[in-house]
C-alpha cells in the first residue's frame, strides 16, 4: 500500500487509468446515441425524448454530490474498491438494457409509452453506475498522490483511456452496429474493473481525528475551501467554453463549411489529438507548473478558434489543423484541472477523507456545463436568425460567432480568473 509520496510505475498508472475506457465508453452513447436510437426504434419524438433526457440529465447532475458524500463515508481505503464494485452491475444492465431492449415485447405492451419508460429506467440506471463509478475512480487517484508531477501523470492514465473509450464509441457502431458495440463495452468493463480492483495500488490509509461524516459536512468542507471555489469558477467558465462549440459542431460543419460528411473525420482528428498530446501536458506541467500549463492551453485554444470565426465554405484542411490544435489544447482542459484539483485537497488537509466531496460538486458542474452551454448557444443562435440548414449569409454569421468567438470570450474570461488565482492555489 504506497504512501502518498511514492512514486507509482507505469503498470500502476495502467491498472489505474485503464477504467476510464469503459467509462467515457459508455458516456459518449449515452449523450450522443440515445435520441436517434430510439426515434428510429419505436417512433417515440424527438420532443418527447428531450424532454425525458433533459429531466434525466438534470437529476444525474445533481446526484453527484450525493454520491461523492457516499465515496466519503469511513476512512478505509478499500471503500473505493467496494463503492466501484456496487457501480458495475447498474452500469452494465443499463447500458445494455438501452441499447439492446426487448423490441417486440415493448411495442406490443398494454402501455402505449412502454418504450419511453424503458428508456428512463434503463437510462436512470446507467447514469447511476456511471457516476457513481466516475467519482470513486477519481476520488481514488485523488488520494493515491498528491506530488505534482505524479498527480498529472495519474489525471493523463485516466483521462487518456477515457479518450481511447471515446474514439471506440465513436466509430464501432459505424463497423459493427450497437450490439458490437455493447459486446465491447462489457468486454472492457470487467478488464478495466479487475484491473482497477485487483492491480492497482490503493491510498495509504489516513489517521483523522473523529470528525462528523453527513453529507452536508462533506459539501461545507469543499465549498469553504476558497482555493477551490476559485478553481470550481474557472473550471465552470473554461467547462461552458468548450462546450458551447461541442454542442454546434455539426451545425458549423454542416452549414459554415458545408462538409457534414466531415464531421466523423474531424471528431476523429480532434480525440486522437486530445490524446497524444497529453504526455506533452504533463512535461510540460512539471517544468512550469499545472496552471501556467493550463493558461497557455487556454490561449490556444483562443487563437484556433479566432481563425475558425472567417472559415470559408470548403476549408476542410484548415478545419482540419484547427481540430487537430484544439484538440491539442482540450488535453490540457483534461488532464491540468484535476491535478490542481489534487493539490488543493491536499493542502486543505482533506486528502483521504474528503475527495469524494470535491468531485461530487466538480462533476456536477462539469455535467451543468453541458446544459448551460445548450442553454445559452441555442437561444441566442435562434435570436440572431439562424436556422439548421440555412446558408443566407446573417445567419451563416451568427452561426460563426456563438461556435468561434462566443468560447473565446468564455476562454479569455477563464484564463483571467486563473492568471488572478493566488500562486499558493496554483501551486
Amino acid at each position: 500500500m504506497p504512501s502518498t509520496e511514492q512514486t507509482l510505475k507505469a503498470g500502476a498508472l495502467l491498472n489505474y487509468g485503464a477504467f476510464g475506457l469503459p467509462l467515457t465508453m459508455a458516456a459518449l452513447p449515452l449523450y450522443m446515441f440515445v435520441p436517434a436510437f430510439y426515434q428510429r426504434q419505436f417512433g417515440l419524438s424527438l420532443a418527447l425524448i428531450g424532454a425525458a433526457l433533459l429531466s434525466l440529465r438534470m437529476a444525474d447532475a445533481l446526484i453527484d454530490p450525493l454520491l461523492g458524500a457516499w465515496v466519503d463515508r469511513g476512512h478505509e481505503p478499500s471503500r473505493y474498491r467496494r463503492l466501484t464494485g456496487i457501480a458495475l452491475l447498474p452500469l452494465a444492465l443499463g447500458f445494455v438494457a438501452l441499447f439492446q431492449p426487448p423490441q417486440q415485447w415493448l411495442t406490443q405492451s398494454a402501455l402505449a409509452l412502454a418504450p419511453l419508460y424503458w428508456l428512463l429506467a434503463s437510462t436512470a440506471l446507467c447514469y447511476f453506475g456511471f457516476s457513481l463509478g466516475n467519482i470513486c475512480h477519481q476520488s481514488w487517484g485523488a488520494a493515491l498522490t498528491q506530488q505534482p508531477g505524479q498527480r498529472t501523470r495519474l489525471a493523463a492514465a485516466r483521462e487518456g483511456a477515457g479518450l481511447l473509450g471515446v474514439v471506440l464509441a465513436s466509430i464501432v457502431p459505424a463497423l459493427v452496429g450497437m450490439p458490437g458495440l455493447s459486446g465491447l463495452f462489457l468486454f472492457s468493463l470487467v478488464l478495466g474493473a479487475w484491473l482497477l480492483l485487483r492491480r492497482a495500488p490503493l491510498p495509504a490509509r489516513v489517521i483523522v481525528q473523529p470528525e462528523s461524516k453527513n453529507m452536508a459536512s462533506g459539501w461545507r468542507a469543499a465549498l469553504s475551501n476558497q482555493a477551490f471555489r476559485r478553481l470550481l469558477a474557472v473550471f465552470v467558465l473554461n467547462g461552458i467554453a468548450a462546450a458551447i462549440p461541442a454542442t454546434l459542431f455539426l451545425f458549423f460543419v454542416g452549414d459554415r463549411l458545408q462538409a457534414a460528411n466531415w464531421a466523423g473525420p474531424f471528431l476523429l482528428l480532434y480525440f486522437v489529438s486530445a490524446a497524444l498530446s497529453m504526455p506533452g501536458w504533463v512535461r510540460l506541467a512539471n517544468s512550469f507548473g499545472e496552471a501556467r500549463s493550463w493558461l497557455l492551453a487556454m490561449l490556444l485554444a483562443v487563437a484556433v478558434f479566432i481563425w475558425s470565426w472567417q472559415l470559408p465554405a470548403a476549408a476542410l484542411w484548415s478545419f482540419g489543423l484547427i481540430c487537430i490544435l484544439s484538440g491539442c489544447a482540450a488535453g490540457a482542459d483534461l488532464v491540468l484541472p484535476p491535478a490542481m484539483l489534487t493539490g488543493i485537497i491536499a493542502r486543505a488537509g482533506h486528502s483521504g477523507r474528503r475527495e469524494g466531496s470535491y468531485f461530487g460538486l466538480w462533476n456536477c458542474a462539469s455535467k451543468l456545463n453541458l446544459a448551460l452551454a445548450a442553454g445559452l448557444a441555442l437561444p441566442l443562435l435562434d435570436y440572431l436568425g439562424y436556422t439548421p440548414g440555412s446558408r443566407q449569409p446573417a445567419a451563416l454569421a451568427a452561426l460563426s460567432f456563438s461556435y468561434a468567438l462566443l468560447p473565446c470570450l468564455l476562454k479569455l474570461l477563464a484564463a483571467a480568473l486563473l492568471w488572478r488565482m493566488p500562486a499558493q492555489a496554483k501551486s
